[in-house]
C-alpha cells in the first residue's frame, strides 16, 4: 500500500476502536472521534490519493484552483461541482470560501505575498496563511452555514523542497480527509512549481478527527481492505498557480489525465452520504 493509504487505515482503525463517542448537535448524529491525529507524507516520493477506495478526482482538482481564483461564488465551480451549494447565502456566495478569505477578506492577497515572500526570502519561517476570521467565526456564533475547517497552512522551504503543514481544526474522516489531503497536495504542487522547487512533505493536522456513526460500517470495510497501489507521481504543468489563479479550466482536464492515468483504486464503498452542518 502506498504511505498515505497505510496511515489513513491506521488513523480509522484507531478512531473505530480507541476513540470516544460525542454527540453532534448540529446532524443529530453521534460521531466517533479523537484529538489530535497527524498524517505525514512525502509527495515527491507518492500523491497522496487515497486508493483504498475511489474518490472523485476532479472535485478537489477543481475545488484548489477555485480557491487560487479567490472567488466566494461557486458559478465556476459549478462547472466540475456542486458540493459547496448546501453552503450559499441568499446572495449566492460561500460566506467562507477558503479562497476568497485568503486573497481579499483579511484586506490583503495572502497567496500573493507568500509566493513574492518566499521568492526574497525563501528560509523565512513566516509564510503563514489564516483562513480563520476570529471577528465573527465560532465562539458561540452559530449563525453562518459554514466554517472553516482546514483554517490555517503555513509554507516552508528546505533542502531545495517546499514542505506544507496544513492545520484541521475538525475533519469527517471518511469523506473529507481523503478530499482535503488531496487538495491540498496538489496545492502544495502548484506552490512548488511556482517558485522552481520540488514538492516535499505534506502534513495532514486535525484537532478533532471523526467518524460519524452512519459511515462506522462502510469504515470497517475499509480497514479491511489492502490494495498493493504503485506510487503516484504528480507533475503540475508548468505556470499552473498564473492559470489556476486565471481560472483556465483546462488546467482541470490536465491536471485529472495526470491522476487519472496513474489511478487504480479499489471500488468505490457504497452508501457513504456527507453530512451536512457546522462541524
Amino acid at each position: 500500500m502506498t504511505s498515505f493509504d497505510v496511515q489513513y487505515k491506521e488513523a480509522i482503525r484507531q478512531i473505530l476502536d480507541e476513540g470516544i463517542d460525542i454527540p453532534n448537535p448540529w446532524s443529530g448524529r453521534i460521531t466517533r472521534m479523537i484529538p489530535g491525529l497527524t498524517l505525514r507524507v512525502d509527495v515527491g516520493e507518492s500523491f497522496p490519493l487515497l486508493t483504498l477506495r475511489k474518490i472523485p478526482l476532479k472535485l478537489f482538482i477543481a475545488e484548489q484552483i477555485w480557491y487560487l481564483m479567490g472567488e466566494n461564488n461557486p458559478t465556476w465551480l459549478q462547472q466540475f461541482t456542486r458540493i459547496w451549494d448546501d453552503f450559499l447565502e441568499e446572495d449566492g456566495t460561500v460566506q467562507a470560501a477558503y479562497g476568497y478569505r485568503w486573497r481579499h477578506h483579511f484586506g490583503r492577497d495572502q497567496m500573493e505575498s507568500l509566493v513574492n515572500h518566499l521568492t526574497e526570502n525563501p528560509a523565512s519561517r513566516h509564510a503563514v496563511i489564516i483562513t480563520w476570521d476570529p471577528s465573527g467565526d465560532g465562539l458561540g456564533v452559530d449563525s453562518k452555514k459554514n466554517l472553516p475547517c482546514p483554517y490555517s497552512f503555513t509554507v516552508n522551504i528546505a533542502g531545495g523542497r517546499l514542505h506544507l503543514h496544513n492545520i484541521i481544526r475538525s475533519n469527517d474522516m471518511m469523506l473529507g480527509c481523503p478530499h482535503d489531503a488531496a487538495g491540498f497536495a496538489l496545492l502544495q504542487c502548484i506552490l512548488a512549481e511556482r517558485l522552481g522547487l520540488k514538492p516535499g512533505i505534506y502534513t495532514h493536522s486535525i484537532s478533532n478527527a471523526h467518524i460519524y456513526d452512519n459511515h462506522f460500517e462502510a469504515a470497517r470495510e475499509l480497514i479491511d481492505r489492502e490494495h498493493a497501489h504503485a506510487p503516484i507521481a504528480l507533475q503540475v504543468p508548468v505556470g499552473s498557480y498564473g492559470r489556476a489563479v486565471a481560472g483556465d479550466s483546462q488546467l482541470v482536464e490536465e491536471l485529472f489525465a495526470s491522476l487519472n492515468s496513474q489511478y487504480q483504486p479499489l471500488e468505490p464503498i457504497k452508501g457513504m452520504k456527507i453530512t451536512v452542518n457546522v462541524y
